[in-house]
């Protein structure tokens, strides 16, 4: 069974930086994309930003540049993090930290879209609020 704790979030001023982490277990590593996903206010869930065993990033347009996805492998775990430069208002959601079997994949879904589809595993979510 795969196990998602985050930590970090809370509230900060526009052009400050946080970081996100996550611990990951019960997964393999090499089956696994992960990444992470937010909801503004009023919103539906988005993709933020994704990796997959190889290292390989992907983030939505309105991070690029700003945010860092990275991760930490350990034999049974993996640990999450989201650097989050620059911040503005407008980043201002519920941050979840989210995992999705490499085998979703084949429904030709995007990654960061299968991040937050019926396929994917999330956790509680960390509050991040970007005001002066």
């Amino acid at each position: 069974q795969v196990r998602l704790m985050e930590s970090g979030g809370g509230s900060v001023q526009p052009g400050g930086s946080m970081r996100l982490s996550c611990k990951i277990s019960g997964h393999t590593h090499s089956s696994y994309y992960m990444g992470w996903i937010r909801q503004p206010p009023g919103k539906q869930r988005e993709g933020v930003a994704g990796i997959n065993h190889e290292g390989a990033t992907e983030y939505a347009d309105s991070v690029k540049g700003r945010f860092t996805i990275s991760k930490d492998s350990l034999p049974h775990t993996d640990t999450l993090y989201l650097q989050m430069n620059s911040l503005k208002p407008e980043d201002t959601a519920m941050y979840y930290c989210a995992v999705v079997p490499d085998l979703a994949f084949g429904t030709g879904g995007q990654p960061l879209d299968l991040l937050h589809s019926k396929y994917a595993y999330w956790d509680q979510g960390t509050q991040v609020t970007v005001s002066a």
